[in-house]
């Protein structure tokens, strides 16, 4: 199916489908190249709840305020990058989406915490609704879709970003986006057997993967210390 024939539910929906969102127009003009920090949701920071889609459920993971507040003191630019397959089961739709977006930013700005963008993938190769049917799409991760996107909001510079997942899929879509490294967190489905090794073996000599806690291991990584 086209999606670009259909009308987006929301205004941050774009026509191929995708949530595309820039919450922070101008902090970054004339900045330059930046390396950025783009971070999966759940299991990294708020905690995994699966399929989370009520507001009441939204708890943040130790230290994600904190790191996210630093990214932004340090000019880091910080890029929400989710899967949401919830939405093609038909579990959920964008307006519950926004709800639970809502009371993240909500909750991270009472800690002086901004996230600057956010990119969320709805499509899945499963699911009865207009977003399944999708086996390979090109913005749900390990395919790098969501990271390329963010280009047309910052001006960043791949080759010295980072990305922080619980699964090896978000460290290979880092990789797939040719970007500098991936921490993968033992935080939500980060600690599921196996898990960790496929994540290290993403490693290469121009992508390097660390293992981490959670995401209060950002604070260790070279990029962050400059």
């Amino acid at each position: 199916m086209n999606l670009e024939f259909l009308t987006p539910e929301h205004p941050f929906v774009s026509q191929t489908g995708v949530w595309e969102e820039n919450r922070c127009l101008s902090t970054y003009e004339d900045q330059g190249k930046l390396p950025a920090l783009f971070l999966d949701r759940d299991g990294v920071i708020v905690k995994e709840v699966n399929y989370l889609q009520h507001p009441n459920d939204v708890e943040l993971i130790p230290g994600a305020a904190e790191v996210i507040a630093t990214a932004n003191e340090k000019k880091i630019p910080v890029i929400m990058v989710t899967n949401q397959a919830g939405i093609a089961y038909g579990y959920f739709g964008w307006k519950e989406f926004d709800a639970v977006q809502h009371q993240i930013h909500k909750d991270l700005e009472k800690l002086n915490a901004r996230i600057d963008a956010v990119f969320a993938c709805p499509f899945h190769q499963k699911g009865d609704t207009i977003w399944g049917g999708h086996p390979d799409h090109e913005a749900r991760k390990p395919q790098p879709g969501m990271l390329l996107r963010a280009s047309a909001m910052f001006d960043i510079d791949y080759k010295k970003s980072w990305i922080v997942g619980d699964r090896a899929s978000d460290i290979e879509a880092g990789r797939n986006a040719s970007i500098a490294g991936g921490l993968h967190v033992l935080t939500g489905h980060g600690s599921r057997d196996g898990e960790a090794d496929l994540a290290k073996k993403l490693e290469t000599s121009q992508f390097n993967v660390h293992t981490g806690d959670c995401i209060s291991e950002v604070m260790t990584l070279p990029f962050f210390r400059v």
